[in-house]
Parts: C-alpha cells; sequence; structure tokens
C-alpha cells in the first residue's frame, strides 16, 4: 500500500487551518481524522463566551477568506462580542465544510515509526502508513488534577474540560477550584442556573483581563503596547504576538513571557456577573473525602465547608506523552521539556516527519499557540515547511 504523504489528527482550529493550508500542495495526498471542533462543542460549558476579542478567533486559510467576518455575512447575521461558544462552534464546521470536506471521523489510535514513515492505527482495527504525521489533537488529555482530588468520585469531583451541563447544579453547593477564565465563567453559569457557588484561588488576587480597553484615550501608544490579540500584558503582547521575535531571547525570559501570558485571569466583562460570588483568595484545598453523600472539603486555614461537587478550573500541563496514542516506544525517542516536545522549524519534533501544533508548540514558539489566533502561524509555517522538504523516507 502506498503511503500516505501527510495525516492530520484532530479537527479543531489547528488541524482545521493545517489542512486547508497542506492541501494547497500540489499533488499532496493529505488524510484528516478527527471529530470536527468535539472539544468545544463537548467539553465546555453551555451559555460559555470566549475570551479572545475578535479579531483573535478567525481560524487561518490561505487565502484568508474563511474568517469571522465571512462566517457572519454568510448568515446574513450580525454575531455578538463576546462571541458565544456555540456560534464559534458552528463557524469552525462551516470552516471545515467550506476548507477540508472530506474529513474522516474515525479514531486514530496509535501511531508507530517505521520503515514508510509511520503506521497508523484506527479504532476499527484498520492500519495504514504516512510519511508524516501532525499531531493537532488539543488539550484534552492534559486536564489538571491535584493530587487531593484523586481518585474520588467523578460524579463528585469534574475538571472543567468535562463539564458541558451546568444546569445540573441548580439548587447545589458548588465548589470552583481555579482563578482563570474557564473556572469563573463556569463559577457565573452556575450560579445563574440557580446553584449555589464559590470559587477556591490558590493567589491573593483575581486577575481581570481588559487593561487595553483603558488605554485605548492614549491612541497610537496603545497599539505600540498592546497587540490586537490581547495575550499578556503591556510590552509582553506585542512581543508573542510574532512568534519569530521569541527565539532572540534567552530562555528564561522566553518561559517568563510564557507563564506571564498565561497566567490564570478573567475577561473585564465576567466581574459584574461574579460580584455576587463569594470568592475565597489565598486559600487552598488541603484534603477532600466523600462524607454522607456530600464532599467534605478542607482548607489551608483549617476551616472546612461540605458541597455537593467539586469543579476543578484547574488548568491543563503540557505533556505529550499523555497523548493516548502516543505508544512508549515512540514518546520515549522524543526530545521534550517538562513534556513539551522541542521543535525545528515547520513544527517537526526530534522523530523525524512527527510535527506537533497548538499547546505544545509554545515551549519553541510562545503561548501564541494557546490561542486561536496562533493558526495563522502554524499552518502556514507547516505549509511552507512540507512543500519544501522531502518526505522523511526521501520521496516527497
Amino acid at each position: 500500500m502506498t503511503p500516505t504523504d501527510v495525516t492530520i489528527l484532530g479537527t479543531g482550529p489547528y488541524g482545521l487551518a493545517a489542512a486547508a493550508h497542506l492541501r494547497q500542495i500540489r499533488g499532496l495526498e493529505l488524510r484528516v481524522f478527527g471529530e470536527p471542533m468535539e472539544f468545544w462543542s463537548s467539553h465546555m460549558p453551555e451559555g460559555m463566551l470566549l475570551r479572545s476579542p475578535w479579531e483573535a478567533s478567525h481560524i487561518s486559510d490561505p487565502q484568508t477568506t474563511l474568517t469571522m467576518d465571512a462566517f457572519a455575512a454568510h448568515l446574513n447575521s450580525r454575531i455578538p462580542t463576546p462571541i458565544p461558544l456555540d456560534r464559534f462552534v458552528e463557524y469552525g464546521l462551516w470552516f471545515q465544510q467550506q476548507a477540508v470536506p472530506d474529513i474522516d471521523r474515525r479514531r486514530i489510535t496509535r501511531i508507530e515509526k517505521d520503515s514508510n514513515g509511520f503506521r497508523l492505527t484506527l479504532v476499527s482495527g484498520e492500519q495504514f502508513n504516512s510519511r508524516r504525521v501532525v499531531i493537532a489533537a488539543g488539550i484534552e488529555s492534559f486536564a489538571r488534577w491535584p493530587k487531593q482530588f484523586e481518585g474520588l468520585p467523578r460524579e463528585m469531583v469534574t475538571h472543567i474540560s468535562n463539564q458541558r451541563d451546568v444546569r445540573r447544579f441548580k439548587g447545589k453547593h458548588v465548589v470552583v477550584v481555579g482563578a482563570g477564565q474557564s473556572a469563573l465563567e463556569s463559577a457565573a453559569l452556575i450560579h445563574e442556573a440557580g446553584g449555589d457557588v464559590e470559587v477556591i484561588v490558590r493567589a491573593a488576587n483575581v486577575h481581570w483581563l481588559g487593561w487595553r480597553a483603558r488605554l485605548q484615550k492614549l491612541g497610537p501608544l496603545a497599539k505600540l503596547l498592546y497587540s490586537p490579540f490581547d495575550i499578556g500584558p503591556a510590552g509582553v503582547s506585542r512581543i508573542v504576538a510574532i512568534p519569530d521575535s521569541m527565539k532572540y531571547f534567552p530562555r528564561g525570559i522566553q518561559d517568563a513571557f510564557r507563564r506571564r501570558a498565561l497566567r490564570p485571569a478573567g475577561a473585564r466583562w465576567l466581574v459584574n456577573r461574579c460580584k455576587d460570588i463569594p470568592i475565597l483568595t489565598s486559600s487552598s484545598v488541603e484534603s477532600t473525602v466523600p462524607a454522607g453523600g456530600k464532599l467534605r472539603i478542607r482548607l489551608n486555614d483549617g476551616s472546612v465547608r461540605e458541597a455537593d461537587h467539586v469543579l476543578l478550573g484547574t488548568g491543563y500541563r503540557v505533556d505529550v506523552t499523555r497523548y493516548p496514542f502516543l505508544p512508549q516506544e515512540l514518546s520515549q525517542n522524543l526530545t521534550l521539556v517538562n513534556g513539551f516536545p522541542k521543535l525545528r522549524p515547520g513544527f517537526e519534533s526530534s522523530i523525524s516527519g512527527l510535527h506537533f501544533l497548538g499547546a505544545p508548540s509554545s515551549w519553541n514558539f510562545g503561548p501564541l499557540m494557546f490561542f486561536v489566533c496562533g493558526t495563522d502561524y502554524a499552518a502556514r509555517r507547516l505549509a511552507r515547511h512540507i512543500a519544501a522538504s522531502p518526505s522523511p523516507n526521501g520521496s516527497r
């Protein structure tokens, strides 16, 4: 069987953008696997709004014709901002239908190296070969579960990445752990659905985004300090918006930029929605045990409360060895830094022909890779690299 030239694993924004760009390479045989926009449609809370501004919410295509603006024109309707999650999912599905109509929705369960590049196994057991593999599988596998919550019944503790329906918490007491956008917005949604909710925050303060809007009165100076993507504080925002600029800074400064740009924070439009929700700062959970159908939670100050449910807004910790389709025999040959693969130009890992897009690429290309707006840089660099390079076995 003749190997496929490139296989993309994942059909969220990064996988769809990569496919749209790679389809422009003449003669390239491409296969794309995944359920389109599945993480966004099946794992994020109903009613969620995107934190990213309009300018940062376009999925990249080669001609820049499949933007949110184009989608709004297609609908002949105004899309509100902040952008509702469900409308963004509709946009992603529309993008897929326009740019990558021939995806395969089956799941790939295993990737192995072989003489033809890679051997991939589908959930059905069917196998095929591909000279290159592009992993754009998102962050679901990286959900962070603090040890205090390990082993507890999943009906009593969930991670936000697996909590779609917040209406089930009506009349329940829910403790949300975390101070990022997902944690704070989930708390607001539970409160609005009739739940009794409080938020536990390790930091001394909750950070609210949106200072850029206050600088608009400064005119051109605001544009010098902040990129349109609104990722990171003044100055840093401009640097991280240009991934090629990151390599000119020492590694320690790059890491500091990434931490600063990705620190837990909530959009400023959430402030009013959270004003009636108790938020306990400088607090952390020491232990949690089931007791009488509830969870007994002890905090670091010795106080105890009982909850019907704990919702973990504890973020994600990138570690590509946690991807279930990467066996140890393959992942042990990756050069990793704290779970991030070290990547060469074209987003290629230390295993020739194996590429990573999205959050796993942020060690090399910066925090922009955690956001939809990073799809343009990633997809264009990937396509340019593959178009100019022979395949790992020496053909294309």
